[in-house]
């Protein structure tokens, strides 16, 4: 078996000395580092490993090649009002810092292509906030070596030590939402969360668990289910839910366009929010306190989540280290108008 060959992290490579190993000419690196067609794909590889194997980093003084610093925004999926909420407090903590905001998607995937890294490189911006999505290792790496910090901002799974990360504290917000059930009176209270395989999704059910496990309830694993965020996956399950007999009087939406998809289901069965069944969301969009009835949801500070993956952001941009590379921000109740207590008799 072949032992890897160690790092040279000398911290004195150049592109001359990467072009010399990699045997290609210094314009064919310089082209690999700022992300430019006219390289192969068999050639921007060796070019990459050599910089990889050297630790080669370009450094962050110089100027810009765009007159306005700029903050590469890139979400697994744009498709609702909750990153809009985000590009919001991104572009705001950006504006304060004399910076603007490219926003990108990687169409529902939870790791970037490389055609988009092509363009961050070819673009230069300041630094790079990720959305509920990571980055490969050759990809981190690609970022480091052309000194472009980058911070994760509500993250999908457990992350390399010492990557900067934003989020919230999702086990508490699954606890306050469903304790408030419990207090109410509930005693079969269901659980719509999203993807299984997302870390925010299984916190916030850990936390409906322990509130239940707190109230001396029993956890009904039919009554746990998980889907998208979205408003269909609320709808399709609450449908599902609500027709049985011996259906949940409360149901915990792990979004607000879940819950959203739970009242529609609900007025078609021609059950009453909250007389017949109580809901809960998830984010405390603004839009949520306008429904009818108004929405008891569990704030998830998404601007301030922003706001605060941003500042992180620049501050590693001017060469700085935050004081945390890892914030999760406090979550809350907000209760208005869609949780009662149950029916007399359908507990």
């Amino acid at each position: 078996m072949t032992s890897p060959v160690p790092r040279r992290n000398t911290g004195q490579s150049t592109i001359a000395s990467v072009a010399a190993e990699a045997e290609v000419s210094v314009p064919t690196v310089s082209k690999v580092l700022n992300g430019r067609p006219g390289v192969s794909d068999a050639t921007r590889a060796r070019v990459e490993a050599v910089m990889r194997e050297r630790d080669f980093r370009r450094s962050a003084r110089g100027p810009a090649p765009a007159r306005v610093p700029l903050v590469d925004l890139a979400f697994h999926e744009l498709s609702s009002t909750w990153s809009i909420e985000i590009i919001r407090g991104v572009e705001a903590a950006a504006a304060d810092a004399g910076a603007s905001v490219v926003v990108s998607e990687f169409s529902g995937k939870r790791r970037p292509q490389q055609s988009w890294m092509d363009a961050v490189l070819a673009r230069r911006p300041v630094g790079v906030i990720l959305v509920l999505s990571a980055l490969e290792e050759q990809q981190q790496h690609q970022l480091e070596s052309r000194s472009i910090p980058f911070v994760v901002l509500d993250t999908a799974g457990e992350l390399p030590p010492g990557v900067a990360t934003v989020g919230s504290n999702n086990w508490n917000g699954g606890l306050v939402a469903t304790r408030h059930l419990v207090e109410l009176g509930h005693r079969r209270i269901a659980v719509i969360s999203g993807p299984e395989d997302l870390l925010c999704s299984r916190a916030r059910i850990d936390g409906f668990r322990s509130a239940l496990g707190a109230a001396g309830l029993a956890v009904h694993a039919d009554l746990i289910v998980h889907g998208t965020f979205e408003i269909e996956a609320g709808y399709e399950h609450a449908r599902r839910m609500l027709v049985r007999q011996d259906r949940p009087t409360a149901i915990f939406a792990g979004s607000d366009l879940q819950a959203i998809g739970v009242l529609r289901a609900a007025a078609e069965l021609g059950l009453a929010v909250p007389r017949d069944l109580s809901v809960v969301g998830y984010d405390n969009l603004p839009v949520t306190q306008w429904f009818s009835p108004a929405l008891t949801t569990v704030n998830q500070p998404l601007k301030a989540m922003a706001s605060a993956a941003t500042t992180m952001l620049m501050q590693l941009a001017r060469g700085e280290k935050p004081a945390l590379s890892r914030i999760d921000l406090a979550t809350d109740l907000v209760v208005r108008e869609s949780t009662a207590p149950p029916l007399s008799g359908s507990i």
